[in-house]
C-alpha cells in the first residue's frame, strides 16, 4: 500500500501546542504497517482518557483538554486517526473504509494496552469510539459522547449533513483549517487554523478526509449497516456510565443525544449537558468546558 507521511517541519511551532509526539506501528490495512501517532499527557498509570477526533479535524483538537485532564490527575491519549494529523496517509481513496478505521483503533488501544478507559468521542471520534466500546467493552470503564452519532442507514441523516457530505466531494480544493472554523461559534485565528492545515500540503494528503464523509451509513445496505447494528445491540446492554455533553450550535448532530440517551442503559440518572455558545468542534469553542465536564464524570462515576 503507497502511503504519504507529513514531513514533521509541518508541525514546527504550532500554537498552544507543546506536546511531545509518540508513534505505534499497526498493521491492519492490508497487511500493511501504518504508522499512528498519539499523544499521551499524564502519568502513565493513571487512568486513561481516551479522545477520539473526527472529520476533518486531528489531536490538535484536544490541545485545550489536555491540561485539565492532567491537571486533574488523568492519563491523556489523543491519537490521529490513519489519513489525519501526523499519522500515515494511505494515497488511495478506495484505501479508506470504515471497518479500517474502526481495526486500526482497536488496534491502537491494544498495543498500549489500554484499560478503564474514558471515551471522549466527538463526530468521527464517536462512529468508530462507540464501536470499540461495544466491541471491546472490557476495556472501557465510560463513554462522554459529543455531537456525535452511530448510524445505521435507517434513519435519514438530515439535509445538514447531505449539504456537507456533497461539498465534500464537489469542492476543488478541501480547506481544512477553514472548514473547522466553519463549524465553530468563535473565529479561529489565521495561525490555529494554519495549524488544521499543517498535516496536509497539499491535496494528495487529503484522500481520507475526502472519504470520510462517504464512509457514513446513509441507507441499511451501507458496508458498515450490519457492524453498526451489531454494536448498537451491544451498547443497549450498555449499564456503565453514559454521559452526553453536545453543544447548542450544531445543525449536523442536533437531536441524535436524545436517542442515544434513551436507548443506553448507562445513560440513566446521569448529568447530561448541553454547552452553550459552542458549535460543532465544541472542543474548539468551549474545550476547557467539556475538560471540567469530564473530569467531574469521572469523578462521581
Amino acid at each position: 500500500m503507497d502511503y504519504l507521511r507529513t514531513s514533521d517541519d509541518r508541525f514546527a511551532d504550532l500554537p498552544d501546542f507543546p506536546f511531545q509526539p509518540n508513534y505505534v506501528s499497526i498493521p491492519d490495512w492490508e497487511g500493511c504497517e501504518l504508522r499512528v501517532h498519539y499523544l499521551d499527557e499524564g502519568p502513565a498509570h493513571a487512568e486513561p482518557v481516551l479522545m477520539l477526533h473526527g472529520e476533518p479535524s486531528w489531536c490538535y483538537l484536544y490541545r485545550k483538554m489536555i491540561p485539565v485532564i492532567v491537571e486533574a490527575g488523568y492519563r491523556a491519549v489523543a491519537p490521529d486517526l490513519i489519513g489525519f494529523g501526523r499519522s500515515d496517509k494511505p494515497k488511495r481513496r478506495g484505501d479508506y473504509t470504515y471497518q479500517r478505521h474502526v481495526d486500526s483503533m482497536h488496534s491502537f488501544i491494544n498495543a498500549l494496552d489500554l484499560r478503564r478507559l474514558t471515551l471522549v468521542c466527538q463526530d468521527w471520534g464517536g462512529l468508530i469510539g462507540l464501536r470499540l466500546a461495544a466491541e471491546q467493552p472490557d476495556r472501557f470503564a465510560r463513554i462522554v459522547a459529543a455531537n456525535t452519532f452511530l448510524p445505521t442507514g435507517e434513519r435519514p441523516p438530515g439535509e445538514a449533513f447531505m449539504r456537507w457530505q456533497r461539498f465534500s466531494q464537489e469542492t476543488p480544493i478541501f480547506n481544512v483549517g477553514r472548514i473547522v472554523n466553519g463549524g465553530c461559534v468563535t473565529d479561529l485565528s489565521p495561525e490555529v487554523m494554519a495549524a488544521y492545515d499543517a498535516p496536509f500540503p497539499d491535496e494528495t494528503y487529503k484522500e481520507g478526509a475526502r472519504q470520510f464523509p462517504l464512509l457514513v451509513p446513509t441507507s441499511p445496505e451501507d458496508p458498515a449497516a450490519e457492524a453498526n447494528k451489531r454494536a448498537w445491540e451491544a451498547l443497549r446492554k450498555w449499564t456503565k456510565p453514559f454521559l452526553t455533553a453536545f453543544s447548542d450550535s450544531d445543525p449536523v448532530t442536533r437531536g441524535a443525544e436524545r436517542l442515544l440517551e434513551a436507548q443506553i442503559p448507562g445513560a440513566a440518572g446521569q448529568a447530561h449537558t448541553t454547552i452553550m455558545g459552542a458549535g460543532h468542534f465544541l472542543q474548539e469553542d468551549k474545550g476547557e468546558d467539556l475538560a471540567r465536564i469530564v473530569v467531574d464524570f469521572i469523578g462521581c462515576s
